[in-house]
């Protein structure tokens, strides 16, 4: 496995290659980035992962300064996934000048949900996966369906600037108890890491009641916010929406229930397509 920090080498590595095969990762790796490397092995000739943590999908308040990095560990299991090249950037390398170029989508679908408690959040993700698309000249690119709305966004960014890129989904990577793996379940305290898991038991029983016949779907995030404040849970969202677009379902939509919820100072998503 070939690990470089310079644009100028990562050009001159994948010079020889056609279908480089991309996983944009910020580090600090769980067993869902190693699922998705593993995934897009036999979807191109080389198979790249990078590390990024992007200060611009960050606010002033939010745990940039703080995210863990944790390099070395990362690439002894990328290189045990069979990973062929890490490309891990200085800030500086990425942006040697300010970036004042930006990607911004459509409000309708990214100040929804997250952009909605995150302002700004989508327009640091579009700008850095163009970037890191570019850099890769990447023409496959994976990204975890646990970030269903990032995933929903990037899809329609390439779409729409008819990139010569195919995006693709990776299942949700869980715990044995049904945790959604991500990067920050490392913040939990031991007791919280117990709690965690009324997350996705949220998701699916909104989901269980969807399948009854439940059609109140405002109804039921309430019920479910309601829910985990009482069990000391500070939630942001539990939402049933449309998997087309995230927009508010009608009979016999494809339906997706996100939510979004801070357990102590954690934040965690989760999602569930029903």
């Amino acid at each position: 496995m070939k690990l470089v920090h310079t644009l100028k080498h990562l050009r001159q590595h994948l010079d020889a290659y056609r279908h480089p095969a991309v996983v944009p990762t910020m580090g600090n790796l769980h067993d869902g980035h190693i699922a998705l490397v593993r995934q897009a092995k036999p979807l191109g000739d080389v198979t790249v992962a990078t590390i990024f943590v992007n200060r611009l999908q960050f606010a002033p308040h939010e745990d940039f300064d703080t995210y863990p990095r944790t390099l070395e560990a990362d690439c002894a299991r990328l290189e045990a996934a069979g990973c062929d090249v890490v490309f891990a950037p200085l800030e500086a390398e990425l942006y040697p000048q300010p970036q004042t170029f930006k990607v911004h989508p459509p409000a309708v679908l990214a100040d929804i949900l997250e952009g909605h408690f995150r302002p700004g959040f989508f327009v640091g993700v579009c700008t850095i996966v163009m970037k890191l698309l570019s850099c890769t000249q990447a023409r496959t690119a994976l990204f975890g369906k646990k970030d269903y709305q990032q995933l929903m966004v990037i899809r329609n960014m390439v779409q729409q600037f008819a990139l010569p890129v195919t995006i693709v989904g990776g299942e949700t990577q869980r715990a044995d108890d049904g945790l959604a793996l991500s990067s920050r379940n490392g913040y939990l305290s031991a007791d919280e890491r117990q709690q965690a898991v009324q997350l996705s038991a949220t998701l699916r029983s909104v989901a269980e009641s969807l399948r009854a016949g439940a059609t109140n779907f405002e109804a039921l995030g309430a019920y479910s916010m309601r829910d985990l404040a009482e069990k000391g849970w500070k939630p942001d969202y539990v939402e049933v929406r449309r998997q087309s677009d995230l927009q508010p379902p009608q009979a016999g939509d494809k339906l997706v229930v996100l939510a979004a919820a801070r357990l102590g100072t954690t934040r965690l998503i989760d999602n569930l397509e029903v």
